[in-house]
């Protein structure tokens, strides 16, 4: 039997507030506690008052509710009225009312347990409620040999504290998680044991899991970083057996808390297997055995077990009331009444990257026919198969097929490498009416049905589809109740069944190719022909024409040769006869070609006379120069106004023509 003071120490508790939750004990008439009656959590409000009215005292007939200030009344105590004792029952479900003490409680400190982190060491302190920041600091200073002036004790609720304050004001829960930082200190060298770590929080375990009732395995994939506490969760989703309620074999000694990572726990690497039950309470096995009372104080234990807060075992409200977890979120996967679909799926992939992590497929941004566009409507041998995800938030498969099969990277990559992935959520109904209406219109009346005849605990659905010349092809419809092995197979065997599709059409569309390709070289080789019909035809039309200018300008040329040397050969002096008054003189002049030019000129003419003479002949002296033998000189070099009898070619003379460089 506990005493008083035991009892006051827990009435204290429960005024305090502690955030861990109310542990309500019944007390039997003689104020002695009966742990065989111990109770469950009851987060029941009403259940709370009327546990509270049987052990706290009430004034004028109310009772002081914790519960944001009210007050609710309450029967005022009246000791003639009190009711006999009920004779005992042998159901220890059975509550017996307690008449209250007035006995003034005084309250006693309670025990706060803090778990420091600083590093890879973990520290446990235990204190009472009324010490201090700074003593925790003093405490740690022994235990971490670190000076308390370099510490800061960060992970309050409240914010940063100073050391002087008393963690009474600060509304702490019984159990609290700290951490400490060092900034002015150095980091120490880093370990082989952390590079394991590091190395084994980036690696992806294997648990093999099997639930015994029904003697079904799972196998789930999980990064070294991912808790004890999420694998438990997932595996009620799959189970439906609670956190609390659940029994394991097959973890290490060393996985001593739920909150430990994977890689900490001491795994088998790659894989691990473990065995999970149902654990069956005592107070249920009574309850199985005994008839129910119509008591209407009386709770049962399985009732007790139903609306036991869940906060203390580390799960979500939604597992204890049989709910999905993925439901209670605030944010939908995809707005009502979607008008735009590009946006409407940005917002579902960037909320299904927040609550599953990056690690997933890409989905297809754009309308469902512009994903058919990219899928289908392309060259055979880039064609895809179209996988379209339908979600669903209040699925109590969909936490599960999407973190561990959805996620998983074997499925990603494939998915990737093969497929175009397009998503819709269904859990709002006119998401789903939205999406049975393109879904009537491009796969027809017979897919949409099958969708609409869906339960939502069969969901989520993953549909496989398959392009064809003329309409588009359900290939398959994967439910959420399936493992990655299966569907991995399912996604595999659509995989064949369009690869075959996809090689007769990549040998219809190389045939295809085929012949458009000899049409088009034949085109081709025509037009060249064409082409160059054209351009030698334009070319000799050239050639004639550059012959023609050019005989023209030949013709000019010659003419205009033929005029000059006409007029010179009339603006010649007349010969001289060889019997003249005046002296004559005689010049042989020889030809390039080897003919000699003869002709008397009188001493007495000038120079220029001569070239005239030359030009005539077709000798132009500015394209020939006449040479003299002996001595060997240029005579086109003398001066033209100079007499024959001057530059001495007096009284004859042989000279040469030679053509200019």
């Amino acid at each position: 039997m506990a005493s008083n003071m035991d009892r006051e120490m827990i009435l204290a508790d429960f005024q305090s507030g502690d955030e861990d939750g109310i542990k309500l004990y019944w007390l039997d008439p003689a104020h002695s506690w009966t742990t065989a009656a111990k109770r469950s959590w009851i987060p029941d409000k009403s259940r709370q008052e009327a546990a509270i009215n049987g052990v706290i005292p009430q004034e004028n007939g109310i009772l002081q509710s914790d519960y944001g200030g009210e007050t609710i009344p309450g029967p005022a105590f009246d000791p003639a009225n009190r009711p006999a004792p009920a004779p005992p029952s042998s159901s220890s479900s059975a509550f017996r009312p307690v008449m209250p003490s007035r006995q003034i409680v005084e309250r006693q400190p309670r025990m706060l347990d803090f778990r420091v982190e600083y590093r890879d060491r973990n520290v446990d302190v235990v204190l009472e409620d009324s010490c201090t920041v700074g003593e925790i600091k003093q405490i740690l200073e022994n235990e971490l040999q670190i000076p308390v002036s370099k510490m800061l004790l960060k992970g309050w609720k409240t914010g940063d504290v100073e050391d002087s304050t008393v963690l009474k004001s600060l509304h702490l829960p019984k159990n609290n998680s700290l951490y400490v930082l060092t900034p002015d200190l150095p980091p120490p060298s880093s370990s082989s044991h952390a590079g394991a770590l590091q190395e084994s929080l980036n690696q992806n375990f294997m648990l093999i899991i099997t639930h015994r009732e029904v003697q079904r395995e799972y196998n789930l994939n999980f990064s070294g970083s991912s808790t004890i506490q999420e694998v438990k969760r997932n595996v009620y989703d799959l189970t439906s057996i609670p956190v609390r309620h659940q029994l394991w074999e097959g973890w290490p000694t060393t996985a001593t808390d739920d909150s430990m990572c994977l890689a900490e726990s001491g795994l088998s690497y790659p894989c691990h297997r473990l065995t999970v039950g149902r654990r069956s309470s005592p107070a249920q096995t009574r309850e199985q055995s005994e008839e129910q009372s119509t008591d209407v104080h009386m709770v049962s234990d399985s009732d007790g077990d139903d609306f036991e807060d869940a906060s203390e075992f580390g799960v979500d409200d939604g597992e204890v009331f049989g709910m999905a977890s993925s439901a209670l979120r605030k944010s939908p996967m995809m707005p009502e009444n979607a008008e735009n679909e590009e946006e409407a799926l940005l917002q579902f992939a960037a909320e299904f990257s927040s609550r599953y992590g990056d690690c997933h497929p890409v989905f297809f941004i754009g309308s469902l026919e512009a994903a058919f566009q990219e899928a289908f409507y392309v060259k055979a041998r880039d064609r895809k198969l179209l996988a379209i995800y339908l979600h669903h938030d209040e699925s109590v498969l969909t936490n599960v097929f999407c973190s561990q099969m959805l996620c998983a990277e074997s499925i990603v990559s494939y998915l990737s490498q093969n497929f175009i992935t397009w998503a819709w959520d269904l859990t709002k109904d006119a998401n789903r009416a939205r999406f049975l209406t393109m879904c009537n219109r491009h796969f027809g009346s017979v897919v949409a049905q099958t969708i609409r005849t869906q339960k939502t605990d069969q969901f989520p659905l993953f549909l496989i589809i398959m392009g064809k010349r003329s309409s588009n092809e359900v290939l398959n419809v994967i439910q959420g109740n399936t493992t990655v092995d299966e569907l991995m197979m399912r996604l595999m065997a659509a995989m064949e069944i369009f690869t075959a599709q996809q090689q007769e059409d990549i040998k219809d569309e190389d045939e295809r190719e085929a012949r458009e390709n000899v049409k088009r070289e034949q085109d081709e080789a025509y037009r060249l022909s064409l082409e160059a019909d054209r351009a030698k035809r334009e070319a000799h039309e050239r050639e004639m024409a550059e012959q023609f200018r050019l005989e023209q300008i030949r013709k000019e040329q010659e003419e205009e040769r033929e005029a000059i040397r006409l007029s010179l050969e009339q603006a010649l002096p007349p010969e001289p006869k060889e019997e003249n008054a005046e002296p004559v003189s005689k010049l042989r002049i020889r030809t390039p070609s080897g003919e000699f030019l003869e002709r008397r000129f009188l001493a007495s003419n000038k120079l220029q006379i001569v070239f005239d003479f030359v030009a005539s002949k077709g000798f132009p002296w500015d394209e020939f120069k006449l040479l003299s033998t002996f001595p060997r000189r240029d005579v086109t070099q003398l001066d033209p106004n100079k007499s024959l009898l001057e530059v001495k070619l007096f009284p004859q003379e042989t000279l040469f023509l030679e053509a200019k460089e």
